[in-house]
């Protein structure tokens, strides 16, 4: 593995190491976070709002300074090398913000007009090109105020990819959309994401980032709780086994004889961590023991579950 002289790999789009902000009055925004994000991942940045990921967006992107740490995006150390990188990184952060009298086309003329990495001579084909990929070639000529929702993130998500990108960072793209609106961004991440482009795609929703992304991280409270791939997420949990009886006090006995880790009884309902036994051998023992089993399941935590277990708070679950 290739290494960069401050010890994070070149082969993560973005690296970070210890990065912290701490803001005036002694307020911890973002405390000591190692982000891993490897190259071609779609990574889902996760957290209840106020957790810190947009603070850690704005590090990342040089709009903020830290107060310690370390961080590197494509390899490039931030915030001193921004002018070496964002050419690289598409990025939409709080919100896209256009000119609501001028045309989507006109909008998007201003914005690669003020890039100078981007080439004037190619500027009409480029354009015509970020419109068609995210749908919207055939309203390039409406007014940018009346666009929807949905409108106006895929044209800010289109300002982002005028030019050839290694990067693309998302803040809450769907923030405010209706399900329509979340199911063309969040196909278009998957769309960008099939290109080999990194995406980074910070979010409260669940659901989004569940079908889109490859990697987690999970933010609580400015510290990166769990880092990694999505399944290695849903196996942070055991599953658990439920069986529905009248007579909880013998069930609870026999699933505790058999090993099985946190019994809970309530009214006709116990249940338990699963672990290594056989849902068969654990009916077997029920009724050998004269227990009445009207049912036995076995469930998988939910999604919900695991983020309430790791963050202490609820998410919203749906996205549309």
């Amino acid at each position: 593995m290739t290494m960069t002289p401050d010890g994070h790999s070149a082969e993560l789009a973005i690296a970070s190491s210890a990065l912290t902000k701490r803001f005036r009055g002694g307020q911890v925004a973002v405390d000591h976070v190692d982000l891993a994000v490897p190259r071609g991942s779609v990574y889902g940045f996760l957290g209840p709002n106020g957790s810190g990921k947009t603070t850690t967006i704005r590090m990342l992107l040089g709009l903020a300074y830290p107060t310690s740490g370390t961080a590197r995006v494509l390899g490039v150390p931030m915030p001193e090398g921004t002018t070496r990188v964002l050419s690289r990184v598409g990025s939409l952060v709080e919100g896209p913000a256009f000119y609501p009298y001028l045309s989507g086309w006109d909008n998007l003329v201003r914005y690669d007009a003020a890039d100078a990495s981007a080439p004037g001579k190619t500027a009409k084909a480029r354009i015509s090109e970020a419109m068609e990929r995210v749908g919207l070639l055939a309203a390039a000529g409406k007014k940018f105020r009346n666009y929807s929702l949905g409108m106006k993130q895929r044209l800010a998500i289109a300002s982002a990819l005028l030019v050839p990108r290694d990067l693309i960072v998302l803040d809450e793209p769907t923030n405010g959309l209706d399900p329509q609106g979340t199911r063309e961004v969040r196909t278009l991440v998957r769309q960008i994401a099939a290109d080999g482009i990194t995406v980074f795609v910070s979010s409260h929703l669940l659901a989004e980032v569940e079908q889109v992304s490859t990697h987690v991280g999970v933010m609580r409270l400015g510290r990166l709780v769990f880092q990694g791939e999505l399944t290695a997420l849903r196996r942070t949990a055991a599953p658990r086994v439920a069986v529905r009886t009248a007579d909880t006090a013998t069930a609870a006995e026999v699933l505790a004889k058999l090993g099985l880790a946190g019994p809970q009884a309530g009214a006709d309902l116990v249940t338990a961590e699963l672990g290594d036994i056989a849902p068969e051998k654990i009916t077997a023992e029920l009724v050998h023991a004269g227990v009445g089993v009207r049912a036995l399941t076995v469930e998988a935590p939910s999604l919900e579950d695991l983020f309430v277990g790791l963050t202490g708070e609820g998410f919203d679950v749906e996205a549309g």
